[in-house]
């Protein structure tokens, strides 16, 4: 067969696609629909690669810590910048405070211009936060008069929240607690290499990106056989024109051809629409800005050719076993059963390929790329292959019911194929997310672990300033709303000797209701001192905790001539105490002294850090907290306590599959409903002749319902099955034992089963307009 025939042939395909009258129109329209939401999200995929690039090089770009290198002296070209990060209801805040100690300092970038003491220049999502009534709280704690905005090139993503305030008298804040530098430019390009990843969390990659693409592309291959049945009535007229059986495949793969350069048309300017919300989207605290989705041309080149190649190769393949002769399609009779042998070939293949790299997880192994896709594709691609063998045999043997329930068995047994093909997509991200759930859960203990805080008796911590007195900020806190209970601790080191102490003893300062919280004590009043027993350095201090002995404490301002070393003389009425893990899970040793017995040089060479229990029935009581600190000391930070804490690679990663996981889900609905009002569509003068006899709207609307719900069930119970044979692979790879996390395989199949019910009730308006007898007029 030549290609000038080919392409006639397709061409004519593609004529009667478009020129078929508002009947071809509307099946192609679907089928561009179908195949353009496919596209979009494949598009965006493509662009993800450099969407995460860009967000790295801005985030570099605007780096202003100078890791390991030496300080720089004060010049016509320098900066100071302090850290002022801040939380918000749970959105991080990135501050800054700038003072330009030159007029060549340089800007950060985005910035026009350096504001002034009490000014701030701030993002585009922060200012309309600030000016909302939701942003109280936070114009409290940022106080300054915003003089303009961050210009795109100053940030990661269009919803992150950035500030930039000015200041005077920065540098001495440098040689206190508060993070920050000296700099002369911005960025960093001495970071060196990153660290090398995990075979574990590479292989977890993988899987999403398998998992996620694989319900888009089987997406793709059902729609654009929608309208098969007015298809074939149409190549059966052809037939009887004298055009052969191959040349009417040519002619229906045409037609499929010019559904998916459509959906091509379409899917572009779905993904461009979707590029210019995304600007005003944020999913999973993640956001870009349109500029970041530019698909890899390379990749986008591939989807333009595959998608078209697709679309004929599976129209060819579906019609091999369609005999289609002058006056009809021989599909109307009962076809011949489905055979098991080859397709379960495909989900055994799959396992074949992935068994190898069993156990590899461990000792430093690595797992193949090209396997564990191979592998993966092939036992998803092993759903859509069982799912029409399954739903045939399920539904030859369903017995007698109502009438509803007849109409549902008749019709599916009958077109069994097409009901596969509409739950295909759903049954293989139903499987691939179970597998999915299965392995993070397995891995979860090796990259995420309790935290060493003890949330049960404080939830944030504050580091007090050098120089400030740590009552009175205790007292502040403690008037916060929503502050139940302040822990002060106060801790200095105190040697044997005077300049170089051959052993050091700490010593904790804190008021007895404060001591009680790192130690067991027998009594306790403010003058009181005791010897600490029971911590891991009891050996390292015990013979400095002796009455009478003199210990020794550097003062700041002892390199100044005449000054002198504060001492320290242990008392004799100190007592034993026995030590107790404090909230933040450390055992301390060493002395505990009331501050009535300690000196008041003594007490201002202190660090003093405030430990909060937050009242979590107070509306934003964090949020007070941090807008008390940062009235206090604006460059401070509280801390707040977490009882797990993970891996930043694993995390970001599951945030990854979250937020792909949202986009599939959106993809899975959207073209589960053009799919059902296709064939709503095609059943129309069916619909409208049983309403003509009198069936009862009723009893049709349960009957579509039956045939949804029977191919779904089944194809949920494959998903099932298949997910965690393909999770328990998996974890096997990892080297991690083999367990079925239940609930993530009742709530995939319970987020499958809900989105199909989403989708069925939207179905309910057309269906019901559907079911009137003038459907049956024809011209």
């Amino acid at each position: 067969m030549s290609v000038g025939q080919w392409t006639r042939d397709l061409a004519m395909g593609a004529r009667f696609a478009f020129a078929g009258g508002r009947e071809g129109w509307t099946r192609a329209l679907l089928t561009a629909v179908g195949v353009g939401l496919g596209v979009a999200l494949l598009l965006l995929t493509t662009a993800v690669p450099n969407a995460l690039a860009e967000r790295d090089r801005r985030e570099e770009a605007r780096s202003d810590h100078t890791f390991g290198q030496q300080e720089i002296p004060k010049a016509d070209d320098t900066l100071i910048v302090l850290d002022a990060d801040t939380t918000f209801r749970d959105q991080d805040v990135r501050g800054r405070m700038l003072e330009a100690e030159g007029p060549r300092a340089p800007l950060p970038p985005g910035v026009e211009q350096f504001p002034a003491a009490g000014e701030m220049v701030v993002s585009p999502a922060l200012k309309e936060l600030l000016a909302s009534d939701d942003g109280k709280l936070l114009r409290e704690r940022l106080d300054h008069r915003i003089t303009g905005t961050i210009g795109e090139q100053g940030l990661v993503g269009s919803q992150e929240l950035a500030y930039y305030a000015g200041g005077t008298g920065l540098a001495k804040l440098l040689e206190g607690p508060a993070g920050g530098a000296r700099i002369d430019r911005f960025g960093n390009d001495d970071l060196g290499s990153s660290d090398p990843w995990d075979p574990v969390l590479l292989l977890l990659v993988l899987v999403v990106f398998v998992v996620l693409l694989m319900p888009v592309a089987v997406f793709i291959a059902a729609a654009v056989r929608f309208g098969g049945e007015r298809r074939d009535r149409r190549l059966a007229a052809l037939r009887l024109v004298g055009s052969d059986s191959r040349m009417t495949r040519r002619i229906a793969a045409g037609e499929a051809l010019a559904g998916s350069v459509l959906g091509l048309v379409l899917g572009t300017g779905f993904f461009l629409l979707g590029r210019q919300l995304a600007a005003s989207a944020e999913v999973y605290r993640v956001s870009v800005f349109p500029s970041y989705l530019n698909p890899s041309p390379v990749l986008a080149v591939l989807v333009a050719l595959a998608v078209p190649a697709a679309a004929v190769l599976v129209t060819i393949l579906a019609l091999r076993g369609v005999v289609i002769e002058p006056l009809g399609v021989v599909r109307t009779a009962k076809p011949a059963r489905r055979r098991l042998w080859w397709r379960l070939l495909l989900p055994l293949g799959g396992l074949a390929l992935l068994f190898p790299m069993v156990g590899q997880g461990d000792d430093g192994g690595e797992f193949n790329q090209y396997l564990v896709v191979g592998g993966v594709m092939l036992l998803l691609v092993g759903v859509t292959a069982l799912l029409p063998w399954v739903v045939e045999t399920v539904v030859a043997r369903l017995g007698s019911g109502g009438v509803a329930w007849q109409l549902a068995v008749r019709r599916l047994q009958l077109s069994s194929g097409a009901a596969a093909r509409m739950v295909n997509g759903i049954a293989v991200a139903v499987a691939g997310a179970i597998a999915l759930q299965m392995l993070f859960a397995g891995v979860e203990g090796t990259y995420t672990r309790a935290s060493q805080y003890d949330v049960s008796r404080a939830q944030m911590s504050v580091d007090v300033p050098y120089g400030t007195d740590a009552a009175s900020m205790a007292g502040e806190y403690r008037d916060t709303e929503g502050v139940r209970k302040v822990t002060a601790l106060s801790d200095v080191h105190l040697g044997d000797r005077r300049g170089a102490a051959e052993s050091l003893a700490q010593v904790t300062v804190a008021d007895c209701a404060s001591l009680r919280e790192v130690a067991t004590l027998p009594s306790c009043r403010d003058g009181d001192v005791f010897a600490v027993k029971g911590s891991e350095y009891d050996s390292e201090s015990d013979h400095l905790a002796k009455p009478g002995t003199t210990l020794w404490a550097e003062s700041d301002d002892s390199a100044r001539p005449g000054a002198r070393p504060v001492s320290w003389t242990v008392p004799q009425n100190i007592r034993q105490a026995q030590s107790r893990e404090d909230p933040t899970g450390f055992e301390r040793g060493g002395i505990l002294v009331t501050p009535g017995a300690l000196p008041e040089k003594l007490g201002a060479l202190t660090s003093t850090q405030l430990f909060l229990s937050v009242d979590p029935s107070v509306p934003d009581a964090y949020d007070h907290v941090r807008n008390t600190a940062a009235r206090l000391d604006p460059t401070s930070q509280p801390m707040t306590w977490h009882s797990i804490e993970s891996n930043d690679r694993y995390a970001t990663i599951r945030t990854g599959l979250s937020v792909g996981a949202a986009c599939v889900l959106a993809l899975i609905g959207a073209s589960l409903l053009v799919s059902q009002l296709e064939q709503l569509r095609e059943r129309r003068k069916l619909l409208s002749a049983l309403v003509a006899f009198g069936t009862r709207r009723r009893t049709l609307g349960l009957s579509v319902l039956w045939q949804t719900a029977i191919p779904i069930g089944l194809g949920l119970l494959l998903a099932a099955a298949v997910g965690t044979a393909l999770g328990a692979v998996l974890l096997r790879m990892t080297n991690t034992s083999v367990r079925v996390d239940w609930p993530s395989v009742l709530s995939m199949t319970g987020i499958g089963a809900g989105v199909v019910l989403v989708v069925t009730l939207l179905s309910l308006p057309p269906l019901l307009k559907l079911m009137r007898p003038d459907g049956l007029r024809t011209e």
